[in-house]
């Protein structure tokens, strides 16, 4: 296959599941056999070009929260600078920035292949079907009102996207459903988290890959990044119209169904 073709269909898929409640690793690790990229030990060039496309997807997050993130951090706040948008996205990262650095390797090692995937597939849908169930809110705080407690919880919620298949954006909206956020006001913070949390983990990566950026393999790196950028900005625009108002509970069937259906074709390939 065609590098471009593969550049293209990694970036949508990257665009459409980074933000979504579905992770977008886990689509990633089961997308990239079919595409006849290793998942397990991918080349160096693949292995930057899936953190550069999620660059692109960040930089959707930027743009599309642009005014009020422009706003919110320009803003002196009114009780504090403790309550300091910033402030909760900084002590919010802290956790996941702490068990990246102390696990990643380790997830990547053993973690990064089908069926564990499908399991944490699994039963992070069954746990975004209880905690919808059990905790969403009706109204509570938003973004410039919650509290410093609220933002440190969310952050300790996202360290259990280490692990391939949880999904980062799951773990964070969930954590806020628990701590009280409506599900808008969890999503907006989880975006906001995933500013500094995956920029800075897809800069790293890239860097330490600098062959990837040579002129054989940029235009396809641009091309991956510029698709991922425009597929995430529509998937956060409608999925921040959906939460305002509707049930997350379809994206927690949807996860339960993928993972069976890995599950399946791992056995019957067995």
């Amino acid at each position: 296959m065609d590098n471009t073709l593969r550049a293209i269909i990694l970036g949508v898929i990257e665009g459409l599941t980074e933000f979504l409640p579905v992770s977008s690793t886990g689509h990633m690790i089961l997308a990239m056999p079919w595409l006849g990229i290793d998942p397990i030990d991918p080349e160096p060039f693949w292995k930057a070009f899936l953190y550069f496309v999620q660059i692109g997807a960040i930089l959707s997050v930027v743009i599309y929260f642009f005014r009020p993130l422009l706003r919110q951090i320009f803003a002196k706040p009114t009780r504090g600078w403790a309550n300091h948008v910033a402030v909760k996205v900084f002590v919010g990262m802290i956790p996941g920035g702490v068990a990246g650095v102390l696990l990643n390797d380790v997830m990547d090692k053993y973690l990064e292949w089908e069926v564990p995937v499908a399991l944490a597939l699994i039963v992070g849908g069954g746990a975004m079907w209880w905690i919808e169930r059990k905790f969403r809110p009706e109204t509570g705080p938003d973004v410039e009102t919650m509290t410093l407690r609220q933002a440190l919880i969310v952050g300790l919620c996202q360290c259990f996207a280490i692990i391939p298949g949880t999904s980062r954006s799951m773990a964070t909206i969930m954590g806020g459903l628990i701590v009280g956020l409506p599900a808008a006001t969890a999503a907006q913070f989880s975006f906001y988290l995933a500013i500094p949390t995956l920029l800075g983990a897809g800069v790293l990566r890239v860097v330490k890959h600098p062959e990837a950026l040579d002129g054989e393999h940029l235009g396809v790196m641009l091309i991956g990044f510029a698709v991922s950028f425009v597929v995430a900005w529509m998937a956060v625009a409608g999925f921040m119209r959906y939460v305002q108002s509707k049930s997350l509970v379809p994206f927690a069937v949807y996860r339960i169904l993928l993972g069976a259906a890995v599950l399946g074709i791992w056995y019957l390939g067995k």
